[in-house]
């Protein structure tokens, strides 16, 4: 994960380049993808939560959010990620981010976060349930982001991944079909259980413990796109009739001793837009306690379909 060097400049030219990025995505033809498909059911890439599939594609995700402390650190923080098939269902994922941690107390920190490397297997495509699962692992080497943004130590999360939607259910209730879940369950391990941090005005010795978290998320979906094309055309025009309306719940809970059941997560309602090639989309952030903030954030995603945008080249997996 990564936060900015300046935060205002790039607020303001992101917002310009999503902007832009959304007029053009707008006049983009609409047709079926290879994307993210089970069945009928397309699964759009969310925010915060990882995709059930494995697919070539990549990703900007703008983080804006005041972060809880006794200074108001403002983080801004620009996710890139892209992911590319070895085979038709296995493939790698690399995410990197670049911070900007403003702070009105002791000045901003920046730089990049570490490296992330993943792998994941698509074991189960089932078109008629609208069901796909998988598995994978990420692997958050420490030590190669900047050293006042990054962890010194790695962290390794392996997890199942979900994506189910709900086009299986009978007619008397079809205005429920467009309706899916998707989701993400694994443990995160860090291989350092603490860090021995050093005061260097005083040199008085401080313990700062590295637990063991579960991830629990998932996010619950309204595709309109699916209401429009397999349940009823209710005369939605454009831009609507591709949206889908998305609210993620991305939750940790400590399994560590120190802090056993304490859970940190927030609420993300939004919404996507999803053309032939690229998709759009915006969500508050809102935290569940007070351990994990006080503040509203936004969450802003741009994200490309590289397997739609070049299917013969770099868009394939590599062997098949």
């Amino acid at each position: 994960m990564t936060y900015r060097t300046k935060a205002l400049t790039t607020v303001f030219s992101s917002g310009c380049v999503l902007c832009i990025a959304l007029a053009i995505i707008l006049l983009l033809p609409a047709s079926s993808w290879a994307h993210g498909f089970a069945g009928e059911r397309f699964f759009p890439t969310t925010f915060q939560v990882d995709d059930p599939f494995i697919s070539d594609e990549f990703s900007i995700l703008i983080n804006r959010v005041k972060q809880p402390g006794d200074e108001p650190n403002m983080l801004t923080q620009i996710d890139i990620d892209y992911s590319k098939r070895i085979l038709p269902n296995f493939g790698l994922e690399f995410h990197e981010a670049y911070v900007h941690l403003g702070s009105n107390g002791d000045g901003s920190a920046n730089g990049w976060d570490n490296l992330g490397i993943g792998a994941k297997w698509q074991f189960l495509t089932n078109a008629p349930h609208e069901l796909i699962l998988s598995v994978g692992t990420d692997f958050d080497l420490g030590g190669t982001g900047a050293h006042q943004i990054a962890d010194s130590f790695t962290t390794i999360s392996p997890a199942l991944f979900f994506g189910k939607g709900l086009g299986d259910l009978p007619e008397s209730v079809k205005y429920l079909r467009p309706f899916a879940i998707t989701g993400v369950i694994g443990p995160n391990f860090p291989t350092r259980s603490k860090n021995v941090l050093v005061d260097p005005d005083t040199g008085e010795t401080d313990i700062e413990r590295n637990p063991t978290t579960l991830t629990w998320a998932f996010t619950l979906q309204y595709s309109l796109i699916y209401l429009q094309s397999f349940v009823k055309d209710i005369g939605l025009g454009a831009p609507f009739k591709r949206m889908i309306l998305v609210t993620e719940f991305p939750m940790e809970t400590c399994m560590s001793a120190d802090c056993k059941g304490k859970i940190t997560g927030t609420v993300n309602p939004g919404v996507v837009w999803c053309g032939k090639y690229m998709e759009f989309g915006v969500a508050a952030q809102i935290p569940i306690n007070s351990r994990s903030g006080h503040s509203v954030g936004i969450l802003g995603l741009l994200h490309l379909y590289v397997d739609d945008l070049w299917p013969k080249g770099i868009g394939g997996p590599i062997f098949h």
